[in-house]
């Protein structure tokens, strides 16, 4: 049975004195998860503030990934499809 569906994302950073700070928020349509990230500069680094927006996001992506795989598997054990024993993640779902 085919399905499609559109979820959409927004992404906002913010830079203060050395420390970026990224925050994404997932919208599905029914739910909403959001993911945070920080990251700051050391005083001996270069003011390259590109660097720091990818470690943040990168950081506040991760965050989302982890909140949205919890997420999944709660769903999972709500309908009663858990939970055996499993060696792979998620349930059989590739990661």
């Amino acid at each position: 049975m085919p399905h499609t569906t559109d979820w959409n994302v927004r992404l906002q950073l913010s830079e203060d004195e050395g420390t970026t700070k990224a925050q994404v928020v997932l919208e599905t349509g029914t739910t909403s998860l959001t993911g945070r990230g920080t990251a700051q500069r050391a005083p001996g680094d270069k003011d390259v503030p590109e660097i720091g927006d990818e470690f943040a996001v990168g950081r506040a992506l991760r965050d989302l990934g982890d909140k949205l795989l919890s997420t999944a598997a709660h769903d999972v054990e709500a309908v009663g499809a858990a939970p055996e024993p499993r060696t792979s993640p998620s349930y059989g779902w590739p990661v």
